[in-house]
């Protein structure tokens, strides 16, 4: 499963300008913090005759009051001379990074990236940069995709380096490039896919300029990896207003390239007329999903909301008109489960994450077959069992899919999925349903039938758990009887 960015909300009134005061205050304040460690670190790269800056995001941050225990640092120096220089003085150091001229090391409760000045760009139809050293501060900030992520602070000393404007940029929350977009993209396409994962995280606008270099050169995130394309989708669903984000992909057309399942949606109605379109459904019942994380631990729950994401995917599928003027999506849930694999694939996530949402997206209309509470016990079980560990997602997609504006029928859907959920806690609290299993397991149910390992066993162990689910828990003694029933039919209809 990918790793959950843990992004903190920007503050409330996130589209309202900063001021400069209240930038320079939040800044100064985090830069004395973070002072204690990287201003005797300048001093060491100063006495070796290098240059050593805080730079990018931990600037941004700094100024936005948010800044964590992670440390980018920008130097003059060569990697060999980064790790001599830290040698003696961190805590641990590694080198991982060493190709792209990256040393990381931690000291104390921080962890902290040194790399050298850079000034890679990429070839026209290249996935990776080619990584060339650059010769000063300024041209390293020059290259980088955002001017809010384009500022520096040099030490020792905190001197502030802001060529491009970024502090301006960042007071009035948009982003705009160093240079020419258009530049900027052909360097490195995935800086598109970042300003919508920018706009996310910050609750930043874009740029006009911006987006329409996003639009024009939309077709050239076809040369990322699946993977990097992949890491940037899931820091914007994780971030606190993904809605941003998603809306620029769709807007700019690169989401046609990355994930063209979502502006298809935009093309379609959803059966009652409740919304302009399924797609501006998705994304109301994506934000819903997330107001109801804390039923999940509180923090970004990818899978549920990229389940959130992908649940009505397949009613373009789908879609069939009646006679009467009706419009259907029968097993839109099941198709939209296939194109979720397919997609996900492509994008290369780990099995397990396709599972999980896989099995939430071909599940989120089980529940509209519960209507008023008729479900028997036994549906109640295999509802439980076809869940197994994404139960609590199932919960928070299924109520979150209920956007419709009539509040009597939203109050009624809620009351009966919090009877549905109130029978699986008394169910689950009178037999350990959250580990359905038969009574008889399959060293019992050889050593009953006196067969060994095979598909028999396998056909047995079915029928015992097919009663299990029926029933409830047999207890051992009625199993058997029913094992060796089952055993003597089986046998008498193949003999």
């Amino acid at each position: 499963m990918p790793e959950q960015p843990t992004d903190p909300a920007p503050p409330q009134g996130a589209d309202a300008p900063l001021s400069m005061a209240e930038v320079q205050e939040r800044a100064t304040r985090e830069l004395a913090r973070v002072g204690e460690v990287i201003e005797p670190l300048g001093a060491r790269f100063a006495e070796a005759g290098e240059e050593l800056a805080l730079v990018g995001g931990p600037v941004r941050d700094a100024m936005l009051g948010r800044l964590g225990n992670d440390i980018d640092l920008t130097t003059s120096a060569h990697p060999e001379k980064t790790e001599r220089l830290l040698a003696g003085w961190a805590d641990a150091i590694w080198d991982m990074g060493r190709e792209f001229g990256t040393i990381g090391c931690r000291k104390g409760g921080w962890t902290i990236e040194i790399t050298t000045y850079r000034s890679d760009t990429y070839e026209p139809t290249s996935r990776k940069p080619e990584v060339a050293y650059g010769t000063s501060l300024e041209g390293d900030l020059g290259r980088r995709d955002f001017t809010v992520n384009a500022m520096a602070v040099a030490v020792p000393g905190t001197r502030f380096v802001d060529p491009y404007g970024g502090i301006v940029d960042l007071a009035h929350r948009v982003l705009r490039t160093p240079g020419r977009p258009e530049d900027s993209f052909s360097d490195d396409p995935l800086r598109m896919m970042r300003a919508a994962r920018f706009a996310a995280q910050l609750g930043f606008s874009v740029a006009p300029e911006v987006v329409e270099a996003m639009t024009a050169m939309a077709d050239r995130i076809s040369i990322i990896s699946a993977e990097r394309v992949r890491d940037e989708l899931v820091k914007l669903v994780c971030a606190p207003h993904p809605r941003r984000g998603l809306t620029l992909l769709v807007e700019t057309g690169i989401a046609e390239r990355v994930l063209p399942e979502l502006p298809a949606l935009a093309l379609e109605r959803d059966e009652h007329h409740r919304h302009k379109d399924v797609y501006e459904h998705t994304l109301t019942v994506l934000e819903q999903a997330m107001a109801m994380e804390d039923r999940l631990g509180g923090t970004p729950d990818f899978v549920t909301r990229f389940a959130a994401l992908m649940h009505d995917v397949g009613k373009p599928r789908t879609r069939r008109f009646l006679p009467d003027g009706t419009v259907t999506f029968h097993h839109h849930d099941v198709v939209g489960a296939k194109l979720s694999r397919k997609r996900m694939k492509a994008l290369r996530f780990s099995n397990d994450t396709i599972e999980a949402v896989c099995r939430l997206v071909e599940l989120h209309l089980r529940f509209h077959g519960y209507g008023s509470g008729e479900w028997t016990d036994s549906a109640v079980r295999r509802y439980v069992r076809d869940a197994g560990e994404e139960l609590s997602r199932l919960h928070v997609l299924t109520r979150a899919d209920c956007t419709t504006r009539n509040r009597r029928k939203a109050d009624r859907l809620r009351r009966t999925y919090d009877d549905l959920e109130a029978r699986i806690e008394r169910l689950a609290e009178q037999e350990e349903l959250d580990a359905i299993r038969p009574d008889l397991d399959g060293n019992q149910i050889m050593a009953l039938l006196g067969i060994g390992p095979g598909r028999q066993v396998g056909e047995a162990y079915r029928h015992l758990l097919e009663l299990r689910m029926e029933h409830g828990p047999l207890g051992e003694d009625r199993a058997e009887e029913e094992l060796r029933a089952w055993w003597a039919a089986r046998s008498e209809t193949q003999g």
